[in-house]
């Protein structure tokens, strides 16, 4: 008697995690550059990241995750910059950071085909 085909191992990806990485070192950079132009380029890395995050919170049918990361590319946002500074900007910075990680570790794409 031949013996069953094993069931395949359950498959869950991960997307967010590189851009969240990417995210909360740009914010750690980016304390560097507070008070410079410079800053500015962080807030677009920061945007974009969280936005590409957002979508594929969406795309893994999660939108509850989308939430956070809609909040982090609009206070980040580079277009119509809020005007923080001092002690809670620098709070804010680190919250962000750890909330980009956060997201990128617990969004998982159950959906998503496992690699060939």
């Amino acid at each position: 008697m031949p013996s069953p085909t094993p069931a395949p191992a359950p498959f869950a990806l991960r997307p967010a995690l590189i851009p969240g990485i990417m995210g909360a070192v740009a914010l750690m950079l980016g304390l560097a550059l507070l008070e410079l132009d410079a800053f500015t380029i962080v807030l677009f890395v920061v945007s974009i990241l969280a936005l590409i995050m957002a979508v594929f919170a969406w795309q893994a049918k999660q939108p509850l995750w989308m939430i956070p990361t809609l909040l982090i590319a609009i206070v980040w946002n580079p277009v119509l910059p809020l005007p923080f500074s001092g002690i809670p900007w620098i709070i804010a910075q680190f919250l962000g950071a750890v909330v980009l990680v956060s997201v990128g570790i617990l969004l998982e794409n159950k959906h998503a085909a496992p690699p060939a």
